[in-house]
């Protein structure tokens, strides 16, 4: 079995695991949220020591966020875009079929 069956095959043991499928969820979207903050930072050319005062944070706070490393409360979003000079928005949207 080459590395590729072996890594899918593993992937599909663990997938399997209780719990597995949500901890993945919230792994993905703490990653996604990093991201677009660190994309907003990276547009007002700021460094996360900049935002971090922004916001009340400190600069290892925004670097453990922005690498997907935490998961937010509502009110770290909020200082977060209130730095950014940015609406949030937090909704629900229906899951594409694929997912």
């Amino acid at each position: 079995m080459g590395e590729a069956g072996g890594w899918a095959a593993m992937r599909e043991r663990r997938m399997a695991e209780p719990g597995a499928k949500e901890a993945y969820e919230a792994t993905r979207l703490a990653f996604e949220l990093g991201r677009a903050v660190r994309e907003l930072r990276e547009r007002r050319g700021w460094s996360q020591k900049q935002l971090a005062t922004a916001s009340g944070m400190t600069q290892s706070a925004v670097a453990r966020f922005e690498a997907g490393g935490t998961v937010p409360t509502l009110a770290v979003l909020e200082r977060l875009a209130t730095a950014l000079d940015v609406s949030l928005k937090v909704g629900f949207e229906p899951r594409d079929a694929a997912a």
